[in-house]
């Protein structure tokens, strides 16, 4: 029996990353020049992909003072360069930096960059192993279609260190965007995301495969998950 496809919508008002094969931050939508750079306290004790998260996202949120979205951080492996080099501290000594493991909670980078805008209005974070970038973009639509004004989607992820070759299944792209939404209809562009069981597990990157449509370079665009099939479009 084939399961019918199901969808959701969203408006877009911003958005900025750091995608595969540039070296430059991207960005679109109503980006708010003459925002301040990434503070220090957001600098300090993160790893290069996390940094990338940060600026991602500050700078979707520079010109927006005493904006407050509901944070919704997503990532397969997280900060996971982190998280091995507190294995290898416990190896070795037994110890491990206790601001070290502090940082090293999957929602760790949400918790900073809440407390560094002075965000009150909480977070979640996601991880649905290589569908999480849509797994999150399900939680902010939930939210949004429960009376949430506007969500933060952080999505960042890169491939597991070479220790995990043999089973972190396969190179993995490094990417990491930030999304500023709001309730469909509040923005001028509103998306709408559909999904459906996948006949045949995929490997493909959906963060990227969303971002090509966020760069306008395709009407329309898909990626094949382990479990179900993505398609994005902008709203008729």
């Amino acid at each position: 029996m084939r399961v019918a496809s199901q969808s959701v919508a969203f408006g877009l008002q911003a958005w900025a990353g750091w995608l595969p094969g540039r070296d430059v931050l991207a960005a679109g939508g109503d980006i708010r020049a003459g925002g301040p750079p990434l503070p220090a306290s957001l600098r300090r004790r993160i790893t290069p992909v996390g940094r990338k998260a940060l600026e991602a996202a500050w700078t979707v949120l520079a010109g927006r003072p005493g904006a407050e979205p509901l944070i919704v951080l997503s990532s397969r492996h997280g900060e996971y360069a982190r998280t091995l080099g507190l294995l290898d501290s416990l190896a070795a000594s037994g110890e491990v930096s206790p601001a070290e493991f502090s940082l090293a909670v999957h929602h760790g980078l949400a918790g900073l960059l809440s407390i560094a805008s002075g965000n009150h209005a909480g977070h979640t974070a996601v991880a649905a192993g290589g569908e999480s970038f849509c797994c999150a973009l399900l939680e902010a639509a939930a939210a949004l279609g429960d009376g949430t004004p506007s969500v933060l989607l952080m999505h960042f992820d890169e491939s597991l260190p070479p220790q995990y070759a043999p089973v972190g299944g396969g190179e993995e792209p490094a990417v990491a965007l930030a999304l500023l939404l709001s309730p469909a209809g509040d923005a001028p562009g509103t998306f709408v995301m559909e999904f459906a069981p996948a006949g045949v597990s995929g490997r493909d990157c959906p963060a990227v495969a969303f971002a090509r449509l966020l760069e306008g370079e395709a009407a329309e665009s898909s990626a094949g998950g382990e479990r179900m099939i993505w398609r994005w479009r902008h709203a008729a």
